[in-house]
């Protein structure tokens, strides 16, 4: 990274930890010169930076403060599903919202994906030119199931850097996340099986259920910290729990995030019982503070949990490469790949792997980072500005969604036609429970590259909400 986009990279990271809470002045100019041994030219450069992105204010002859963010917007409560198992029925749903995602001309705040113009999709072109033209024939047969062997190498040294260690023998490729952790549900479960799942929950996971005809048991969630591991406990005493389907790290759609003791409180109840977890954890890179969150499989001793991730949300959308560290399932779930798809494509694989050797990924994350917060802090003054009276919102500490619980009176699915017609897409609540509870509810994705727009976009949807009231 250049020297200003470091620095500002440090402070957002203050921002996001609590170092420099809401209202604090920054260093001057001078300070940050003498401190960081800088030129005043490259405190200027991360200050407009910062200031671009919503994240600080300049007050004349006072310096740069932090910005108000709507702290005033108070948090959505803990979750109280009914306990009970439940048949799985959303896909239809699922199909009809997300038709429209696709379309370009809307704003895309009910997108899974951030927007695509954040990636270095030219970057990973020449890199995948230059592999492919150098491509050893027999690499074609070499990379099936379970993939890459480099690749593998490179995905094992991002572990590593979490501070904890996998054996690259574990890892299997897949085209995605989301082939990751279907994989991983089909490997655990039998049809007619009980899974518990989060509430709210991701509507893939709901889907996955579904196909597989397996049922569903929600657990109470908060929306800061995510899984209540009590609350699971009790369900494992009551109800035949065959696997768990968690996401610790910036949950979609809630972006809560659990504590490092609740993920090893979480695992060894799990351990306790034998009960496999399948971890999503899509979004950990995307992380607000200064460390990359540790996911669960930290914890694991035994081999029970399967750690799905992608390069999907963090660089490469559209490629399709994924993994699984699939723990003491690793060799069956190796098998079940070949046996559905055979490999994840190798030109994918080949390119992922040469961009992770050129070692540009971690910059581009900080900078993706610095963007992501920004707008997290853009979103929040605008729901604060333009929604009704009495609307809840979550703010994450990483990932890129808000969860918005507007007053009880509003249909979120009402409202989410309503807003295609004014050309904002949003993902009603309705998606995220098998029995449709939260329909008073929205995510709204802030991945996109132009803070401006997101603003505008949501203050449509605010307008709206409010004449729905």
């Amino acid at each position: 990274m250049k020297r200003y986009e470091q620095l500002a990279s440090d402070i957002a990271e203050s921002i996001a930890n609590g170092t420099l809470p809401i209202g604090a002045r920054l260093p001057s100019v001078r300070q940050t010169c003498a401190n960081r041994g800088v030129s005043p030219s490259t405190v200027f450069q991360a200050y407009y930076l910062l200031e671009d992105r919503g994240l600080i204010q300049a007050r004349p002859r006072s310096g740069y403060f932090v910005a108000s963010s709507a702290s005033s917007v108070p948090e959505p409560e803990s979750s109280r599903p009914s306990g009970e198992q439940q048949d799985v029925e959303v896909s239809e749903l699922v199909f009809q919202v997300l038709e429209h995602m696709r379309d370009r001309h809307l704003a895309p705040l009910g997108s899974a994906f951030p927007d695509p113009t954040l990636f270095p999709l030219e970057k990973l072109a020449m890199a995948q030119s230059k592999a492919m033209r150098r491509l050893d024939p027999w690499r074609t047969v070499e990379h099936l199931s379970p993939g890459n062997p480099e690749l593998r190498r490179q995905i094992t040294l991002r572990y590593l850097a979490t501070a904890f260690a996998i054996d690259s023998n574990e890892l299997v490729i897949t085209n995605g996340a989301m082939e990751a952790l279907n994989l991983s549900l089909e490997v655990v479960t039998q049809p007619g099986d009980l899974v518990a799942v989060e509430s709210p929950t991701f509507y893939g996971a709901l889907q996955a259920l579904e196909r597989l005809n397996l049922r569903a048991i929600e657990v109470p969630t908060h929306p800061r910290t995510g899984v209540d591991v009590s609350a699971l406990a009790a369900i494992l005493e009551r109800h035949p729990v065959k696997a768990c389907w968690f996401m610790p790290n910036f949950q979609n759609p809630l972006g809560s995030l659990m504590p490092d003791e609740a993920k090893q409180a979480l695992v060894q109840l799990i351990t306790e019982r034998q009960i496999p977890l399948i971890e999503d954890d899509v979004y950990g890179e995307l992380y607000f503070g200064a460390h990359k969150p540790r996911p669960a499989k930290a914890w694991d001793t035994q081999g029970l949990v399967l750690h799905c991730s992608s390069f999907s949300k963090t660089v490469a959308p559209g490629y399709r490469i994924g993994w699984v560290a699939a723990g003491r399932f690793a060799a069956t779930l190796a098998r079940r790949k070949l046996m559905s798809s055979l490999t994840a494509a190798v030109p994918s694989q080949e390119a992922l792997s040469r961009y992770l050797q050129q070692g540009g990924y971690d910059k581009h994350l900080r900078r993706l980072r610095l963007t992501l917060l920004g707008n997290r802090a853009a979103a929040l003054r605008a729901i604060a500005k333009h929604f009704p009276p009495g609307t809840r919102a979550s703010p994450p500490e990483g990932g890129y969604f808000l969860w918005i619980e507007l007053p009880m009176n509003i249909d979120a699915l009402a409202l989410h036609r309503l807003a295609l017609a004014n050309q904002v897409s949003s993902a009603p609540g309705h998606l995220f429970s098998a029995d449709h509870r939260f329909h008073h509810h929205l995510r709204i994705n802030f991945g996109q590259a132009d803070a401006s727009e997101l603003e505008t976009a949501l203050a449509v949807l605010g307008k709206l909400a409010s004449s729905l009231a």
